[in-house]
């Protein structure tokens, strides 16, 4: 009885193992990446959004190296671990480029802008590397000495990966002694805790800050080089680890090396279990977990508060047209503007009905920023919950296009009302993760539940608008875009924004004050959502069709860069964002291959020259004052 049973729980174990041999493996990938994110941060204060394409940066470096520019070196353990070490040299090097020109200049001003900007790095990045090492996949060869397997009991577990499992302590254990047996390190440790206490005793905090930028960049090549063995490099590596890299970091807290090492072993192994038990559901697992630490520990497993964050360097209040005139005309000229497009044929009407939509959604976004202070990073979820709202209520109960937008706004809604609760509690990049964690897993619904949304094939062939119909749709779509304007005016100006705005300055002496602080941002958050609903929903009914991609991070940083690149705090700074970015990506993807890269240098530029937007380099100060004068 007991062979019996010992014989049957063998495979179990064995698979068991398996699995837990796979995460701690993946995990070691997970700590590079997150160690040197976490040190950037740590001395930086910068949240690094680029840090993907770095490790992309060492995996291409060291693929073609020793696949088409010296193949002998293949062939050589000693040799290609010594291309290895170079690929992570070339992400160092590229770190330091990167700090000199663009990140030295955003440090002090808030995450956001920092976020926006590093989001501009990375799509000048993903060009040049594309016009540099071409867009094909790269298949590197196994790692000479460590092509085979080793045997479990019937499983084979590769032994390269056996490999990585070694190097991961190790790596921590490298980390561990530069932090607290070197004086670089020590100083690392304290410009961690105090940068300004540390200038203020005479240390020059910028070598510093560009030995942390290189040395995580370099960390980030590594793990990048040393995925090779086991995938190809391809240009899609960026953005596929750099989500599970900020999920990681934000469990561990921020700024914690061990604790980023402790996040990426559970974030290693749930990984590896879930592909095993629950194959469709492994990335919302990844993030349930995230979501469940934050909820126990709102600053992950070993985060600490940090300093007092940067000044804002906008304005801290909307600026809004005054003079009763003044704001008629620019009415009036939007309006126009919409009609000009109107008259200008189909492939204008198509793009102002694109930057409309956006407009709208950018609205959503810019209400909960500019003035509750709450970044979310994820607002994407209910844009795409709205999308699939109105879809389905089209193709399963043939709604009409205004009870179709009600079921989206719904959809929305019933999300926001439960995941709002949770996220009033956090703020800052705790708040921004969360809210992505709600969009990836709201991205991971609509491709793995395809009886419902149809997977990557998506909801299609909708019935909402039809070439008669669109001149109707068009005009509603420009007075719901002159509204959400107007209604963020009047916003800025009511007693509920001044709440909102004492909330997100001082909550502390808001709520002795008797302001109910949580019920004030959660108010907002929702409301915001059902706005960005509204937007997907007129999303779906313009194109036709929904897929996935309305959930992905490039929707939540198109929203993102429409309030960023015009002004958060412009009125119509998201009006001028949107037409900018649409046109940017219609014209310049026609004429130029590269119009990313180039998209991304701008979007750079105008975060260093003018974080208050575009409109802030144009604004007349003579029209506008404080909304409370």
């Amino acid at each position: 009885m007991s062979l019996s049973l010992s014989l049957s729980w063998t495979p179990l174990l064995t698979q068991a193992v398996s699995g837990l041999l796979n995460g701690i493996s993946y995990a070691t990938t997970l700590f590079l990446m997150a160690a040197g994110l976490t040190l950037i941060f740590g001395v930086t204060r910068i949240v690094n959004f680029a840090h993907g394409s770095f490790f992309m940066l060492g995996a291409l470096f060291t693929a073609h190296w020793v696949t088409n520019w010296f193949p002998a070196w293949g062939e050589s353990a000693v040799l290609y671990a010594f291309a290895m070490l170079m690929g992570a040299i070339c992400a160092a090097l590229a770190g330091a480029l990167a700090e000199f020109f663009l990140l030295r200049r955003m440090y002090g001003v808030p995450e956001l802008y920092q976020l926006v900007a590093t989001f501009g790095l990375s799509l000048a990045l993903h060009d040049a590397m594309r016009w540099g090492f071409g867009p094909d996949e790269v298949f590197a060869p196994r790692f000479p000495g460590l092509k085979g397997s080793v045997d479990l009991a019937g499983e084979y577990f590769p032994q390269y990966q056996l490999l990585l499992i070694v190097l991961g302590p190790l790596v921590w254990l490298g980390l561990h002694g530069l932090l607290n047996k070197t004086l670089f390190g020590q100083r690392l440790r304290a410009a961690t805790q105090d940068r300004a206490m540390l200038d203020a005793l005479g240390v020059n905090p910028k070598p510093l800050m560009l030995g942390a930028v290189v040395l995580g960049c370099a960390l980030a090549g590594l793990g990048g080089a040393l995925q090779l063995p086991r995938e190809p490099a391809t240009l899609q590596m960026d953005t596929n680890v750099l989500v599970e890299t900020f999920v990681v970091v934000v469990t561990g807290g921020l700024g914690s090396i061990t604790g980023a090492f402790i996040a990426a072993v559970v974030i290693g192994l749930v990984h590896a279990f879930g592909t095993t038990l629950f194959p469709q559901s492994t990335l919302v697992l990844v993030f349930l977990t995230m979501a469940l630490v934050l909820a126990v520990r709102p600053l992950g497993l070993l985060g600490k508060p940090h300093d007092a964050p940067p000044r804002e360097v906008a304005q801290k209040f909307m600026l809004v047209p005054v003079n009763r005139a003044y704001a008629a005309m620019v009415y009036v000229a939007f309006a126009t503007t919409c009609g000009i497009a109107w008259w200008a044929g189909d492939y204008w009407r198509s793009l102002a009905a694109d930057a409309l939509i956006l407009l709208i959604f950018g609205i959503s976004l810019q209400a909960v920023m500019a003035l509750g202070g709450l970044v979310s990073f994820g607002h994407a979820a209910f844009f795409a919950l709205g999308a699939y709202g109105t879809a389905l209520a089209n193709t399963l109960w043939t709604a009409s296009l205004p009870l179709a937008l009600a079921t989206g706004c719904a959809a929305a809604l019933t999300v926001a009302a439960v995941f709002g609760a949770v996220v009033v509690r956090s703020a800052g990049v705790y708040l921004a993760m969360l809210s992505l964690a709600l969009a990836q897993v709201v991205w991971a619904g609509a491709s793995q539940w395809v009886g419902l949304t149809g997977g990557d094939n998506g909801v299609i062939g909708l019935n909402l608008v039809t070439p008669d119909t669109f001149g109707l749709f068009y005009v509603v779509l420009a007075a719901l875009a002159l509204l959400a304007v107007a209604v963020m005016a009047r916003l800025a100006r009511s007693p509920f924004g001044a709440a909102l705005q004492a909330v997100r300055d001082a909550p502390t002496r808001a709520a002795a004050s008797g302001l109910g602080v949580g019920w004030v941002k959660y108010r907002m958050f929702v409301e915001s959502a059902v706005l960005a609903g509204l937007a997907g929903g007129l999303f779906a009914a313009h194109k036709g069709a929904v897929f996935p991609s309305v959930a992905s991070v490039s929707t939540s940083v198109d929203a993102l860069l429409v309030v960023l690149l015009g002004g958060v705090h412009q009125l119509w700074g998201v009006a001028a964002g949107s037409a900018v970015l649409v046109w940017a990506g219609a014209e310049l993807g026609r004429h130029f291959e590269y119009w990313r890269g180039a998209l991304g240098l701008f979007v750079m530029a105008i975060m260093v020259m003018s974080p208050s937007g575009l409109l802030g380099l144009l604004q007349n100060k003579k029209q506008m004052e404080w909304p409370w004068r």
